[in-house]
């Protein structure tokens, strides 16, 4: 048998995928596993979001790094934690009234608000599946309910219940003095309510593999067995003990379940194993800075995204800076669609070293020419686009290409599925967005002369000079006037003509619009403001950002 356990790829790559996957590998080459798994856990109570596609993501960038780095397969496990009790109602689902009934049963048991399947476990588990697979991710899916009933966590629930003194003094010390009373890993199902008991645990019985308990309400004891889904574990011994059952290698998790990781850690030594190689991220941000919630429903959702942007793009998001907050919004849109589609150009021409620490080379899941990238090219960056959009008020994409056709001669509907995308989503993110918050102003005295100078120059240009010389004959103009700088002249460009606080890199939007019409639009700006006196109004020194944020100021 050929030995596998060693780097297939020498040195290692400068990219966080990498590094983790490099962790990984030690502890295979420790521990003589030649097939690594990975995990990913999700709470089901509350609809997926986008924290739970990226933690998915980012483990199938590990995985993938790891894969080219040792030459060894993998599997990654997407766990459903769904034989969870009902805690509390989401905000953000429809028949609240009838759920709040179902409080304290499994979500699996609850009945879906929705009415489309047979739980709401079952409806949530069907949302993160449809998503995962609409990205074209490689998991396979694993149901807590299933595993616990159909047996698969018998023996570590044995061995729970062996250890169950160690495994308790683990975690007292992390609990309060009321929860310290009364706290057992072992969490009976009623066998007549099916709510799942946060009860004492009167006894365990290792030999038997059973619980003494006690109803509160009736006085009732019930001796429940351990196994056969007749009891869970309490959350993070539940996580300890499907590590140690299932062997997980890798899983990662957010930075507020730090504490938790390593007293889980602990706990799945106390079984027997060592707990798997971890990740921490950081969490996302709402436009309030507050942590964003699935129960909540704050921020954005995977749904709204995909309205505005392709799927490429949310993925480009979560690869940046992983290990740092970042606000996640609306305005972070087309940013990371831009980000995507430039290295997305670099990759096809870089060299291996280069293209293993570029995050299209990740996000596409290191496989070039498979098809996976979707022809994901653009002749014109996604915030010029929404410029365009926004100087000739595009309703639909037709309005575009014309303009397209004439920058980018092989640009036609049909003919790149993508940027056909790219092109509704421009309309799409200005209808909603940009438009709204468009605030022109008057151009100032001295402006005003420079955007005449401007006009008149670009006039007599062939309409075919290429963008960076037309960026040049723009700097020269802004440099004969007496403004700021010229971050004041871009500025006063983007406010009076675009209506915006910043914008793209002029010289490429006039190439896209088109040098007569560049010049069209300046005048019409002059001449429909002739009348004023150049002041800037209080309310209008400070416009709202409505596009990407790329300064033309060098």
């Amino acid at each position: 048998m050929p030995d596998t356990r060693r780097d297939v790829i020498e040195p290692i790559p400068k990219a966080w995928p990498f590094e983790e996957a490099a962790k990984l590998a030690r502890r295979l080459d420790a521990s003589g596993k030649d097939v690594a798994l990975f995990a990913t856990g999700y709470g089901p109570s509350g609809l997926p979001h986008i924290g739970t596609f990226g933690e998915v993501a980012r483990t199938t960038w590990v995985r993938h790094a790891f894969e080219a780095l040792t030459g060894r397969p993998s599997r990654l496990l997407a766990f459903s934690d769904d034989m969870d009790g009902l805690r509390k109602v989401p905000d953000n689902v429809p028949n609240r009234a009838m759920l709040e009934r179902f409080l304290g049963q499994p979500l699996t048991r609850v009945p879906d608000p929705f009415g489309t399947h047979d739980s709401f476990g079952a409806h949530n588990n069907a949302r993160l599946r449809a998503f995962l697979d609409s990205f074209g991710f490689e998991y396979e899916f694993a149901s807590s309910t299933e595993y616990y009933n159909a047996g698969r966590f018998d023996a570590a629930l044995l061995r729970t219940a062996e250890r169950h003194a160690e495994i308790v003094a683990t975690i007292l010390p992390t609990l309060g003095p009321e929860r310290r009373a009364t706290y057992s890993p072992f969490l009976p199902i009623h066998p007549r309510t099916g709510r799942v008991m946060q009860i004492r645990i009167d006894e365990v019985d290792a030999a038997a593999g059973t619980v003494s308990w006690q109803d509160p309400d009736s006085g009732e004891r019930f001796q429940t067995p351990v196994t056969g889904g007749a009891c869970k574990l309490q959350w993070k011994a539940d996580w300890a003990m499907r590590w140690f059952a299932l062997g997980v290698d890798y899983e990662m998790s957010g930075k507020d379940l730090i504490d938790s990781v390593r007293l889980s850690g602990r706990v799945c030594s106390v079984l027997g194993s060592p707990p798997p190689v971890g990740f921490t991220y950081e969490l996302f941000l709402d436009e309030h800075a507050q942590k964003i919630s699935k129960s909540k429903g704050n921020g954005l959702s995977v749904e709204e995204w995909l309205r505005y942007a392709p799927p490429e793009s949310l993925a480009q998001f979560m690869y940046n800076s992983p290990q740092r907050a970042k606000r996640l919004f609306f305005d972070m849109i087309p940013r990371a669609v831009d980000e995507y589609l430039a290295n997305a150009a670099k990759l096809p021409e870089q060299d291996v070293a280069a293209r293993y620490t570029n995050p299209a080379w990740h996000i596409q899941g290191g496989r070039r020419g498979s098809g996976s990238n979707r022809g994901a090219a653009s002749p014109v960056p996604f915030g010029m686009l929404l410029n365009l959009a926004s100087v000739v008020n595009a309703d639909t994409p037709d309005m575009l290409w014309g303009f397209l056709r004439r920058y980018s001669p092989d640009a036609a509907p049909g003919v790149s599925p993508f940027f056909d995308g790219l092109v509704g989503y421009a309309i799409a993110y200005y209808r909603d967005f940009v438009r709204p918050a468009k605030r022109y102003r008057d151009p100032m005295p001295v402006e005003r002369a420079a955007l005449q100078d401007l006009a008149d120059t670009l006039a007599p240009l062939d309409p075919a000079m290429p963008a960076e010389d037309i960026q040049d004959v723009v700097y020269e103009v802004g440099k004969r006037h007496p403004l700021p700088d010229l971050k004041a002249w871009f500025g006063c460009l983007y406010q009076v003509l675009l209506g915006q606080s910043e914008g793209p890199r002029f010289g490429g939007f006039v190439a896209l619009y088109g040098v007569a019409e560049t010049v069209a639009l300046i005048r019409n700006r002059l001449d429909a403001t002739a009348a004023t006196d150049g002041t800037v109004p209080e309310q209008l020194k400070i416009i709202p950002q409505a596009a990407v944020p790329v300064s033309d100021a060098r």
